[in-house]
């Protein structure tokens, strides 16, 4: 490999180190919402609010960031971002109301987006077509490390240590990805610098956020409350009027709109874009309910769930690291495809769970679950970013990365709407005062703790039942979705994916030596 090939991979290192920190905080929150209750006195809607102002500030940020990509410069702006990301978590940390935790994640939530935007456009601009499906899958998967990280650390020290610091491990991982983003990634800008569509960038922030907020709200309270209806409505309606302003603006010679149209035009793109936001929603099936089973079934802690979601982790990388060389091979449609047959195969064995069952089979389901995930996730990826060009990487890794954002959260809507259903409708509560049976309908947790209030084995083991048949549901509803996705790589996927034209390359410094970052698609 030449000095500039291994520049190349040096930087994709430090870039996957920066996004680190941005996972790492998104899973190990909810570990904390026990301790924030009593150290900081927060409410039941203020604790909702410590992840939905985090959920909905990504949201928001995802087109804006791309932009400012595009138009200032990719490493300048990722470097603002980690300098925000670690400030924001020492003010996490040092938070001693509630208001001000809700603030400070909303801050983080900005500076998440950001990061995982232009580390998505970075990859684009640096490799070639040829290396970008590789580079796709390291970077996949390496993220994917911050799945059970999160929860192995933050049990750890929520158990040992001071509150805060859940917050301030994402400082020492900020500031090594501050320092290696400054040191090996090239900086990269589009040559023609975009103009600022104040409407679209106004139109889609709404809608996207208010589309986030709905389908939270759809999680919680069912999809017929006002809360979830009058959002989603106010998101079709915004989306709507982006859509056609931005079909406005693509049509005029002068017209500079926030996203180019004529991206959709590329089969390999468009469906790239919707298979990825498949694969995660179907792996999300599998992420929604197995911390809760392993907690409220099989009785362990947050560290321990982390550390047996390691066999779905590993399964991920195992699948996302070869998925290029077999793309490369028997072509994008069919990888993918074989993928999401994996995947729902995987959803499908664990569909058949009881109380009862061992260790083994589940690493043996969610090995396969992960993957299953790895090859199609990867895979899509890859089609969709093999259409952008330097000139587009900022913009059309915003697409990408809105598009896999909104999967858990209509993941969570949807599975968690089918998993609670079934889980009332197999509990059998006769008898039992309407208070404790009210709790009892509410969560598996509050129905365990209603069991072992009233010492009851008998409905302690109804509820864990019930929650398991509620699980089992959810997952069988995951296998079909995947199969969906392996019908609609096999469909409309292109069979081979022609890589973008290039745009004039941008020059750039690389640890003192000079460096031409790939500006093709």
């Amino acid at each position: 490999m030449n000095g500039r090939g291994a520049a190349r991979w040096w930087a994709l290192g430090a870039i996957t180190l920066a996004v680190m920190a941005a996972g790492l905080d998104a899973t190990v929150l909810n570990l904390a919402l026990p301790t924030l209750t009593a150290a900081l006195r927060a409410s039941e809607s203020q604790l909702q609010w410590f992840v939905t102002g985090y959920t909905l500030a990504l949201a928001v940020a995802m087109l804006p960031s791309g932009l400012l990509g595009d138009r200032f410069g990719r490493k300048r702006v990722m470097l603002a971002a980690l300098a925000l990301f670690g400030l924001g978590s020492v003010a996490c940390a040092l938070s001693t109301t509630p208001d001000e935790l809700i603030a400070a994640r909303v801050e983080l939530g900005l500076a998440g987006a950001t990061l995982t935007v232009m580390a998505l456009s970075a990859v684009t601009v640096l490799f070639p077509g040829e290396e970008r499906a590789r580079a796709v899958g390291i970077w996949s998967a390496a993220n994917f490390l911050a799945l059970p990280l999160g929860p192995i650390l933050g049990g750890w020290m929520l158990a040992h240590l001071w509150w805060g610091w859940v917050f301030l491990i994402n400082v020492p991982v900020a500031a090594a990805g501050l320092v290696a983003i400054a040191l090996l990634m090239p900086e990269s800008r589009s040559a023609e610098r975009p103009g600022l569509d104040v409407i679209g960038l106004l139109t889609s922030s709404a809608g996207l956020s208010s589309l986030m907020y709905g389908l939270i709200q759809a999680g919680e309270n069912g999809w017929t409350s006002a809360g979830a209806v009058v959002p989603m409505l106010a998101a079709a309606a915004l989306l709507a009027a982006f859509v056609l302003w931005e079909a406005r603006l693509t049509r005029r010679p002068d017209g500079k709109p926030l996203v180019d149209l004529h991206l959709f035009g590329s089969g390999a793109f468009t469906w790239g874009i919707v298979l990825a936001g498949f694969a995660v929603f179907g792996l999300f099936g599998a992420m929604f309910g197995l911390p809760q089973y392993f907690q409220a079934v099989l009785g362990t802690d947050a560290q321990g769930s982390g550390l047996r979601l390691l066999a779905l982790i590993g399964g991920m990388v195992l699948g996302a690291v070869p998925a290029d060389r077999i793309a490369a091979r028997i072509g994008p449609k069919l990888t993918a495809a074989i993928g999401f047959v994996v995947l729902a195969a995987g959803m499908a064995a664990g569909g058949t769970m009881t109380v009862g069952t061992g260790d083994g089979f589940i690493a043996a389901w969610t090995f396969t679950v992960g993957l299953g995930a790895g090859i199609c996730l990867s895979t899509s990826a890859s089609a969709a970013l093999s259409q952008l060009s330097a000139e587009r990487s900022g913009v059309g890794s915003a697409l990408m990365q809105t598009v896999t954002k909104l999967g858990p959260a209509f993941g969570a809507a949807i599975l968690g709407s089918v998993l609670n259903s079934t889980y009332r409708a197999q509990l059998h509560l006769g008898g039992l005062p309407a208070p404790a049976a009210d709790a009892v309908r509410t969560s598996v947790f509050g129905g365990i703790a209603v069991a072992h209030r009233l010492g009851s084995p008998s409905l302690l083991d109804a509820v864990r039942t019930a929650f398991v048949a509620g699980m089992d549901s959810g997952l069988r509803v995951s296998a079909a979705i995947a199969l969906a996705g392996a019908v609609l790589a096999l469909a409309l996927l292109p069979r081979r994916t022609a890589v973008a034209a290039p745009a004039a390359p941008v020059e750039a410094q690389v640890g003192g030596a000079e460096y031409e970052p790939v500006a093709r698609g």
